[in-house]
Parts: structure tokens; sequence; C-alpha cells
């Protein structure tokens, strides 16, 4: 060693030795018998030794003195992985270690002992399977990364009042590995040590020890408030995990390169990229990521979830949607994410309360299966709040009594658990999520997180749904306030023209006064034409439901559309009364009909078939039409002022629907894009009495 570099040598490691050592000294004078205060003055002791080693192997050159020095360098490095064990330790007594600090503590005793061997051995002139030195220059640069993990997870993991008193150290001991990671790579990588950043090492960790004292004095207890949340050990542990792959693949690398011979090169650039190609692979990997998730939070944690996390996580889920249509969507998302689940739908309370329909869907096709509120699952769900784990119940059927699935949610694919979503004591909706990507225990936390979830998730929907109401209502009132004008435009009209009948008596011989008269009515009539455009008025009959023949009625329709010009095709099954008044029910087929026929262009098929199922009558209208998106389905059909025509108000659809479940039917639609629609009709049949004739059949046309 150079005479000018070997003074820099002692000058430096002689000032970090007595730097560490005046250290030891203040914290000894200021002594407080506690965990943290040993495990600092150890460090700092440590530190000092090192330092008097590097300035004694600076002064005499001796070989036997450089091992003694790396050796205490790894004594140096266990004193501070001891002391950030330390402070990573919960608040929970100081005999109690979780088993996250105890495996973070198993590595750091693994990378110590493998390094006290090495040295040695170096030292010792033993050589076996492998190079010691190279060994020992292996084992300091995983020490080196190793503290710098233990830095982090300390960082990620401050509270907001002890950030500020351990800010200090942490930037000091991150320095120093960082400075110490370039110089065990660079001599890894070359295989020689880089004996100008060897000289200057000392003078770069005394630079540490002025920081470390401020946070000593900040924190005199260094007791600081630190929880290990899952996300940091998440990330802390897959940091350990790819330091240690790269680690092991850089020594596979450099095996490989050194018996390779010839080849050993292009050996070491195909196995380096490899792995680099496996680990990035592995990381975007959606089931790996779920598979590591349980695994730290089961064996890491005595609670599987952070709950706080994924409390916030599952708000801004709920809060982050673009429009109320999309909520559904992220309910089933939020819910999904918290089981590692790919994939769920939702199904939603119709607002007749009397059947459930699916609202929305994430990855998993659409259904068109309805669920009836008083079917025994829905039954179930209210009454125990249970979450229905799909594959227990096959397993263990006698755990839910009572429950009987239905035919399409035996037929959902992958189906796996059904949550369901509450306001109150009213179940607003349900979800079925997908088997979740990596193997997971349904157990008690599981059911709580999913139960709680679900309520806050139905308070979310309940809160939408009543905003829709609400704006319904005041769409509404906008139409009432329509009507008041309309009804005011026709009484103008109604006088206007009782003015003229009233002078008809006395200029009726008038020629000029009835070409007037003829402009005024032409005038009104086209005026009132203008007023029913704007202004469609149904009234709801006051006597109740009676008897209807269907048949007849298709046969007016299809009579009355063939004077405009249109062909409808009928099917008729035999005579069928239904439950209602002929006049609405006349005008709900006879819009769907026209709906139909305006949807499909001249040429195209419209058909009406009739047909008796079970104790309901079955009308169908199917056309070769433009078809409704399934997105218009979910979201639009059947609601007021939402209508595919471009001069249309929605509300003859809205109409047909409320009054044919006011009755007791249903209304079911199909629909494809370019392909056409298919609605159907459930009425009710009509249950005649003893006393009942044909002259109740029909309700007499004024």
């Amino acid at each position: 060693m150079e005479a000018s570099r070997e003074t820099i040598t002692a000058w430096s490691y002689g000032l970090a030795g007595c730097i560490y050592a005046g250290f030891a000294i203040y914290l000894g004078a200021g002594w407080r018998n506690t965990l943290r205060s040993r495990a600092m003055f150890l460090a700092a002791i440590l530190c000092a030794v090192w330092g008097m080693s590097g300035l004694v192997f600076a002064i005499t050159g001796l070989s036997l003195l450089l091992g003694a020095s790396l050796l205490a360098d790894v004594f140096r490095f266990a004193g501070w992985y001891f002391f950030l064990l330390i402070l990573l330790k919960p608040e929970s007594g100081d005999d109690d270690w979780p088993a996250r600090v105890r495996l973070l503590g198993g590595v750091a005793f693994a990378l110590v002992f493998v390094g006290i061997v090495a040295h040695v051995m170096a030292v010792l002139g033993i050589g076996a399977l492998f190079q010691p030195q190279r060994m020992a220059l292996f084992d300091s640069l995983a020490m080196t990364v190793f503290q710098l993990v233990l830095i982090e997870q300390l960082v990620r993991n401050l509270s907001l009042d002890a950030r500020w008193s351990l800010k200090p150290l942490c930037i000091g001991l991150g320095g120093v590995a960082l400075f110490d990671l370039y110089l065990f790579s660079d001599a890894l990588l070359f295989n020689r040590i880089d004996t100008d950043a060897f000289s200057i090492r000392g003078f770069v960790h005394a630079l540490a020890v002025p920081l470390i004292g401020v946070s000593t004095v900040r924190s005199r207890d260094w007791k600081s408030k630190i929880v290990l949340s899952q996300r940091a050990a998440l990330q802390s542990i897959s940091l350990v995990a790819i330091g240690i792959y790269l680690l092991f693949m850089a020594a596979a690398g450099y095996y490989v390169r050194y018996f390779g011979g010839e080849w050993g090169r292009a050996f070491q650039l195909a196995l380096l990229f490899a792995a680099l190609l496996l680990l990035g692979v592995l990381s975007v990997s959606g089931s790996m990521r779920a598979k590591f998730r349980v695994l730290v939070g089961k064996h890491f944690f005595s609670y599987r979830y952070d709950y706080r996390e994924e409390w916030l996580r599952f708000t801004n889920t709920l809060s982050a949607q673009d429009g109320s249509s999309q909520l559904g969507q992220h309910v089933v998302k939020g819910l999904a994410d918290m089981v590692e689940s790919p994939a769920g739908a939702l199904w939603l309370r119709d607002p007749t309360s009397r059947f459930f329909a699916q609202a929305a869907c994430w990855n998993m096709p659409i259904s068109s299966a309805t669920e009836d509120a008083d079917s025994k699952l829905c039954k179930f769900l209210i009454e125990s709040g249970w979450v229905i784990n799909l594959e227990e119940y096959r397993s263990l059927p006698r755990r839910y009594s009572g429950l009987d699935l239905p035919r399409w949610l035996v037929e959902v694919p992958n189906a796996w658990l059904v949550v369901p979503l509450a306001t109150g004591t009213e179940m607003i909706g349900f979800v079925v999520l997908a088997t979740a990507r990596t193997k997971l225990d349904v157990n008690w936390e599981v059911n709580d997180l999913l139960k709680t979830a679900g309520r806050q998730a139905g308070a979310f929907l309940g809160q939408m749904q009543a905003t829709e109401t609400l704006l319904e209502v005041r769409k509404f009132d906008a139409f009432n306030r329509m009507s008041a004008f309309v009804v005011h435009d026709l009484k103008n009209i109604v006088a206007q023209l009782a003015l003229m009948l009233k002078n008809a008596e006395r200029h009726r011989d008038n020629a000029e006064f009835q070409q007037d008269m003829l402009m005024t009515v032409e005038h009104s009539v086209d005026r009132m034409r203008q007023l029913m455009m704007q202004l469609r008025q149904g009234t709801t009959p006051l006597d109740g439901p009676r008897g209807v023949e269907l048949n007849d009625v298709i046969r007016r329709i299809q009579t009355a559309k063939e004077s405009q010009g249109r062909r409808v095709n009928i099917e008729l099954d035999g005579k069928i009364v239904a439950k209602g008044h002929e006049e609405r029910i006349e005008r709900v087929i006879g819009h769907i009909v026209q709906n139909a026929l305006d949807a499909t262009e001249r040429g195209g098929d419209v058909s009406v078939r009739l047909e008796r199922r079970d104790k309901q009558a079955l009308v169908q209208v199917s056309d070769t039409g433009h078809g409704m998106t399934p997105e218009f389905l979910r979201e639009r059909l059947f609601k007021p002022f939402q209508t595919t025509k471009p001069a249309g108000m929605g509300i003859g659809a809205y109409e047909s629907f409320q009054y044919v479940h006011e009755l007791g039917g249903k209304v079911l639609v199909d629909s494809e894009v370019d392909v056409g629609t298919q609605v159907s009709l459930l009425l009710p049949l009509f249950e005649a009495g003893p006393g009942w004739g044909a002259e109740v059949l029909h309700k007499e046309r004024e």
C-alpha cells in the first residue's frame, strides 16, 4: 500500500473509531437500562472496535490484521441489525417477538454466521468447494442489502411523530449502506477491492455519527410508535425475496462462467437474461401476488387483513365510479379484491321488490336470470345474513339448513361466494364471486369482513337508488309543469272554438266568416296535434281488473296496423282470458308492437304469439329490427325519460312496465343488436267465479 494511501486509511478508520468510541461514552454517561439503549450502546462499541482494527491494519499492514478488521466489520453489521430489529419490535412487551421480526432476525443471524465462517476461512487459507475470499465479498454485499431492507421497512412504518426523531438515523445508516453497496458490488464484480474507496470508508462512516446523535437526542428512549402494516411487510419481504433471488442468480452465473470454458460468458448472459425474464413474469402474475399476500397474512400477522388499508381501498373503490351506472361494477370489484377473486356479478332488487336481476358484472358473463324475492336463497340470505360458501355447501349441506340453490346459480361458472348487500333490515341485492386465484380459507375473519363490506356497499347502492328516485320525481315534476302549460294552451283553444261557435249563429251565412272559421278550425287542429305530440297522458281506471280476451285484443291490433300499411303475424293458442283492464292491456300490447314496427325496416318480420304457460298467459312480441345493447337493457330500459327513439320520451315503456307489475305479471326482454328483440309479457289468468257470464268479458266501448 502506498504511503499516502496508508496515511489516509489510518486517519479515516482512526477517526471513525474515535468518534464511535466517544459516542459510546456519551451513551454510557446518560445510561438508561432499556433494551433500545443497550442495543444502541452495543452497536456503537462494535463500530468503534471496527474503526480501531482498521487503524491498526493501516499502521502495520499485516494481512492477519486485515482479516481481523473485516471480521470486525461483520460484527458491526450484527450490532446495527440488532438495533434495527429492536426498533421494529411492536409495543406489546419486551418478551413478545412476533413471527415477522423473528424471521428477519433469523436472516440476520444466517448472514452474520456465514460472514464469520467465510472470513475465518479466508484468514486461515482454508478452501473447500468455494473460494472463501469470494464468499466473504458475496456475504458482505448481502449484509449491506439486508441493512437497506431493514432501514426501508423502518421508514415505511414510522408514524408522523416518530418520523421526526428517527429520520436522521435512517439517513445516516442508509447513506453508509449505499456506499458499502458500491464498494462490495464493485469488488464482487471485478474480483478486487477499490483501494481508494476502501481507504475513505472510515470517513464515510464517521459522517453518519452526527445524524445518529441527532436521533439519540430527539428520541431518548428509542421507542418509536412503529406498527408494521401488511403492505409494508409485503413490500419488504418482496424486496428481500428479490434480493435473495438476484444474489442466487448472480452466484449461479458466476459459477456457470467459471466452469463453462470458452462458452462460459455466453451461458452466463443467457442465464441472467432468463432469470430477469422469470422475475418479470412472476412480478406481474396476479395469482403469484395473491398467493404471496395470503402467505404473508397467514404466517406473519395474527389477523389476516390490515383493516385500515382494506377499508380505505374499498371506500376509494366505491367512490371512484365515473357515474351511478358504474357503481355496481365497482362494488363487485371491491368485494372481489378482498378475497382475491378474479370475477363477480351483482344482482339488485327490482323497483317493485318482487325479484332480483343482474345489474352489473365484472369478468363474468351477462345473465338474464332473475331470482324471486320470496325464494329460498333470498330468504336464507335475509334471515341469516351469512356469506354463502358454495364449496362448503356442497361438502356440508347440513350447515345451510333450508337453503336450496337455484339452477341459474349452480350453472354460474366457478361460482364460490354469495355476499348479501343489506341496508338496515332489508336486502338490496347480493354479489356472486368466482373462485379465488389461490387457495383461501374462508374463516370467521373473511366472513365478517365481507358481511361488513356488504353492508357498506348496500348503503352506497341504496343512496344511489334514492338519488335516482329523487331525480325521477323531479323529472315528473317538470313533466307536470309542462302538462299545466299544455292544459293552459288547450283552454285557450277551447275558448277560441267556443267563441267561434257563438258567433256562428249570427254569421253562418257570411262567406268571409265561414272562410275564417275554417282557418281557425284548421289552426286549432294543428295546435292540438302538436300538443298531443308533446304530451302522452294515461289514467288508471277506477274499476278493478276483469277478464280480457287476449285473442280479440291481438286481432284488433293486427287490423289497426294493417290499415296503416304494416303487417303483423300472429299465432294464437286457443282462447285465453287474462286479468286486467281491456283498454290498458290493448294499449300496452299495442305500444310494444308499435315499438317493434318502429325498430324494424319494411320487409322485416314482426310477430305476436299467444299461449298459456302454467297459470299465466304468455304474449311474445318478436321483431327482426335494430335491437338494443346489454347496457341499455340493464341500465335504461323501463326507466322514465329513457328511450332509443330520437323524438320519444320513454313514458310508454315505463307505464307499460308499471301496469303489468301492478297486475302481478312480469316483463322479460331478450335483445341483440342488429338481430332483433323479443318482449315477453307474463299476465295472470282471470279466474272466473261460478256466476261469471259472457257479459263481463268485454267492457263496452263508448
